[in-house]
């Protein structure tokens, strides 16, 4: 009786040992925010949002032909843009690059300082025909109503290439010279892999030898509801974005009539694959960018989710179920399969010859593609079903220790006190993973509060924005380019 008092003695005495322990890490936990400075959104609204509204009614629609672009209406654009801003095109130089690639070079008056570089896309998706009715508004028409401009490109992206240049061109008219140099990389083809457009402009400056101490493009954004324990609205800034690959598991065998088939077909045996990897699914593991994000957001939380996310060490297993349970949560951890594409057979008949399934993924930081290949056979476990995969990795993955990520911290806390401003890694892909090699540290985020409907409409009917958050944009942009100027740790 007694060795079982000293055992729940020493029970005990570890239970309140960890509880300490653990209690007073969530006690101690410190905000990782920066004190905001608000600013007042200082905007020619009336003006900044027609232009807006206008820069809309260009279909700038980019293809995976580039030959079925319409390359009148990028040149209107640019027309456009040369009207609309003319102190950025007097002071400003401007190259071009696959002709509609755009750089322009703001000087600034250190020639020591290295420069930043902001960067955005002008190019938009089609309207799926046949959708054009679905819309409450038309899709290229820019119309302003309730508050929201509408229309494709609204989101995605001439919301940063417009909102820039409104920025730049209000500093301009205010006398303002920044310490470094500022160029503006706005692409053309982004949502078709930015060959043409970020690719060659990074190759261009490569080739000149300029550096950049960072390059801030698209991708994150303020959103509620994302991180649990959480009911301040997040701004996620992307550290990495996760690489895109395409996996191809085919199966070929002998075909024959359907009245005799085989116990495994090659439809069957490609089915069977895909239900393995989808029951399996790659492993998960809390680390990186999705580390850095709940590092940065558990010092806002309350309650008990404060208390597990302050010991992410001991409560890791228990932190990887909560975010498995959601599919926006469950992607920070973990490379993630869709099968996509499924091919086989041509008569209903007649068993197919060969049967071949696409999956796209999306691959995690730190895995290679062929580790993301070894894996799928591994779990496949069929000999008769051939594995290729191809694409790219992740992208590097950037500091958030450095002035860099706080500059574009501060200044989003600036405009938007209430968000918290966080590390994250991003999903989709951008035209930043283009800049990696010139560029200490690129980042993705565009100060515009979403929701999950925001983010089905980019790509997909009724597109719009509201005027706040536009205006919202343009100040962030203000803030960041003085900001940078102003940074003790730079040099």
């Amino acid at each position: 009786m007694k060795k079982w008092k000293m055992v729940l003695l020493g029970l005990a005495s570890l239970f309140v040992l960890f509880t300490i322990v653990t209690g007073f890490k969530t006690f101690i936990l410190t905000s990782k925010q920066p004190e905001p400075q608000p600013v007042k959104i200082d905007v020619p609204g009336e003006g900044a949002v027609a232009r807006f509204s206008k820069a809309i009614t260009y279909p700038t629609i980019s293809r995976q032909d580039y030959s079925q672009f319409s390359y009148a209406e990028f040149d209107d654009f640019l027309g456009f843009l040369e009207d609309s801003y003319p102190l950025v095109h007097e002071q400003l130089h401007l190259d071009k690059v696959n002709d509609y690639g755009l750089i322009y070079r703001w000087q600034g008056s250190e020639e020591t300082k290295l420069p930043i570089g902001l960067t955005a896309h002008y190019d938009v998706v089609p309207v799926l025909e046949g959708t054009e009715t679905d819309w409450g508004q038309s899709p290229f028409s820019g119309e302003v109503v309730d508050g929201k401009v509408w229309g494709r490109g609204t989101l995605d992206d001439k919301i940063g290439v417009i909102g820039i240049l409104e920025a730049v061109e209000k500093l301009l008219s205010e006398g303002y010279q920044p310490k470094r140099d500022v160029y503006l990389l706005f692409g053309f083809d982004e949502e078709v892999g930015g060959e043409k457009g970020a690719q060659a402009i990074a190759e261009k400056l490569k080739q000149r030898n300029i550096k950049f101490e960072f390059i801030l493009d698209e991708g994150g954004a303020i959103i509620e509801g994302m991180v649990p324990g959480l009911a301040k609205p997040v701004g996620v800034v992307g550290l990495s974005e996760k690489g895109m690959a395409t996996a191809e598991l085919s199966a070929e065998g002998s075909g024959g009539h359907s009245s005799q088939p085989e116990n495994q077909t090659n439809i069957g045996r490609i089915s069977r694959a895909i239900a393995k990897l989808e029951k399996a699914q790659f492993p998960a593991d809390l680390q990186g960018p999705a580390e850095d994000l709940f590092a940065y957001t558990a010092p806002e939380m309350k309650g008990a989710m404060k208390y597990v996310f302050a010991n992410q060490a001991i409560f890791e297993p228990v932190i990887e179920s909560i975010l498995l349970k959601k599919t926006t949560t469950a992607a920070l951890l973990r490379t993630t399969i869709a099968p996509t594409i499924f091919q086989a057979g041509e008569q209903y008949n007649a068993l197919p010859e060969k049967a071949k399934a696409i999956i796209n993924l999306r691959v995690m930081p730190g895995e290679s593609l062929e580790d993301v290949q070894s894996y799928i056979e591994e779990t496949i476990n069929d000999e008769l079903v051939q594995v290729s995969v191809t694409g790219n990795e992740a992208s590097s993955v950037s500091s958030i220790d450095s002035w860099h990520f706080k500059s574009i911290q501060q200044a989003a806390r600036n405009v938007y006190p209430e968000a918290v401003i966080a590390p994250y890694l991003m999903f989709a892909g951008s035209d930043a993973r283009h800049y990696d090699e010139i560029a200490e540290n690129t980042y993705r985020f565009l100060l515009v509060l979403i929701t999950a409907e925001d983010l089905n409409r980019m790509h997909g009917s009724n597109e719009h924005i509201s005027i706040d958050n536009f205006l919202q944009a343009v100040s962030f942009y203000q803030e960041l380019i003085v900001n940078a100027d102003h940074q003790a740790g730079d040099r």
